[in-house]
């Protein structure tokens, strides 16, 4: 089968593989219907991240058709269309009957990748999976679209919202214009924000940020973005910041955006060095997030809020790739020509 191996930074290609197998009485084997590309993979891409050359994929988002199920699977069988999330939580240890499967306890192999393949063995299928209804061709590209980014990014915008425990008429700053942080906006709006400003500086992703429930675009950057949300703030600061990047000026900068008593929801996988936690001591700022608790919340809410067409995360893709074409769906998310690279395996 196919299967997109990472060469080296700046360079991913497709080679062939053997298909994966079941290996514990656990596993599901899945044929990929839609994939992607993630900001976080782009890390290793770009030469940031030490990863060794020629290995596989870090991709972990993805919908398919299960072909084969482990011994142990009750939950899906042969033919049905799901969700794979990029985590796989157990759905009985103390974090995920909390809401935390991304922190499931009961696993240490807990995170998907080499997703961007024709198959791939998931593990830990019993809870972990989410059934969709029917079948792929019973959906529109549009709708495939939404329910793709229900195996990570909008799950994982929504996990921002949720710890940064927006609630009906708070106002709310979103850092990062990707995917992850547009989808933020549409968390914060669907849990009632008021208010909510998209830090962004680029022409398309304020458009969709606008389309998706902002009310207010701030293109400024460092202390000039905090001064400018002060400003439209009364000099308060907002109630929530969804931080979306991982970097260290976005976290920086989130420390500076709240309110005293304000929360930041962390998302964006951690990048930075340090973190200097004197500065949220004496504004009493609290700082929760992490990876997504993603089947928890597409059983719960997201899924059925796609499906009713409440709302359109899939706009998050303006441009889709054969997997053939891997290489350019990496370089087209790099020099920021889409805002999220789709990838049809055949």
């Amino acid at each position: 089968m196919k299967s997109t191996i990472f060469v080296k930074p700046g360079k991913v290609e497709v080679k062939d593989i053997d298909m994966p197998t079941i290996q514990k009485d656990d596993d599901v084997i899945i044929k990929i219907v839609r994939t992607c590309v993630c900001g976080s993979d782009l890390w290793a891409y770009r030469g940031l991240d030490d990863v060794p050359e020629n290995s596989e994929n870090s991709g972990h988002e993805a919908i398919g058709i299960v072909t084969e199920v482990g011994s142990a699977i009750t939950t899906v069988q042969t033919g049905d269309f799901v969700i794979a999330p990029f985590t796989h939580g157990c759905g009985h240890c103390a974090a995920c009957l909390a809401g935390f499967d991304g922190d499931c306890q009961n696993h240490t192999d807990n995170f998907s990748n080499g997703v961007q393949a024709e198959y791939i063995r998931f593990q830990h299928g019993e809870w972990a999976l989410v059934k969709i209804p029917g079948n792929p061709d019973d959906y529109s590209e549009e709708m495939l679209k939404s329910l793709l980014t229900l195996a990570d990014v909008m799950a994982t915008g929504y996990h921002a919202a949720r710890v940064a425990n927006v609630q009906k008429g708070d106002s709310v700053a979103v850092i990062g214009d990707g995917a992850v942080g547009l989808c933020g906006v549409i968390a914060a709006k669907m849990r009632g924000a008021k208010r909510i400003f998209a830090m962004s500086r680029h022409e398309d992703r304020q458009k969709l940020a606008l389309e998706f429930g902002a009310t207010d675009i701030i293109a400024e950057r460092g202390d000039d973005a905090v001064a400018k949300v002060k400003e439209l703030t009364n000099n308060a600061g907002v109630d929530a910041v969804l931080e979306c990047v991982g970097s260290e000026q976005s976290n920086e900068e989130a420390m500076k955006l709240g309110r005293p008593g304000a929360i930041i929801g962390r998302v964006g996988l951690p990048h930075e060095p340090k973190m200097d936690m004197a500065q949220s001591f004496y504004t009493n700022t609290i700082i929760a997030g992490g990876p997504a608790s993603v089947t928890t919340y597409d059983k719960q809410v997201l899924l059925k809020a796609v499906l009713d067409g409440d709302i359109h995360p899939g706009k998050v893709f303006t441009k889709s790739y054969s997997l053939d074409d891997i290489d350019s769906a990496y370089q087209a998310m790099t020099n920021r020509e889409v805002i999220k690279s789709m990838i049809i395996p055949a």
